[in-house]
């Protein structure tokens, strides 16, 4: 299945909350790229109302997952499909190749990512 891909631009955990942005410019079943000042990013999803945030880049060739097609719960890299679980950054593909999850809050309409 090929090397997985270092991802240089996951943001460092710093036990502190981010403001994103407004919860609805993310529509449920929807994707989006999380651009953060430091130059990492995330991929933050709206699965029926609930957001989740999981690193943007998928492990095997480094492909965006926020560009990706949502199933329910479930990212697929658009590149060589790959599936994680945005719940959990769990991956159904290979055992190895999880990635990390970020804990996001909605307060007064506001997305907030724990990083």
């Amino acid at each position: 299945m090929g090397k997985q891909k270092e991802n240089k631009r996951k943001p460092k955990r710093e036990g502190r909350v981010v403001t994103v942005g407004k919860a609805e410019s993310v529509p449920p079943g929807r994707g989006a790229t999380v651009k953060l000042k430091d130059g990492t990013e995330l991929a933050l999803y709206n699965v029926g109302g609930t957001f989740h945030a999981i690193e943007n880049f998928c492990p095997h060739k480094g492909y965006p997952l926020a560009d990706s097609r949502l199933y329910g719960g479930i990212v697929e890299c658009n590149l060589h499909g790959y599936r994680f679980d945005v719940r959990t950054g769990e991956c159904f593909t290979k055992k190895s190749c999880g990635i990390e999850k970020y804990e996001v809050n909605v307060e007064d309409g506001m997305i907030r990512i724990l990083i």
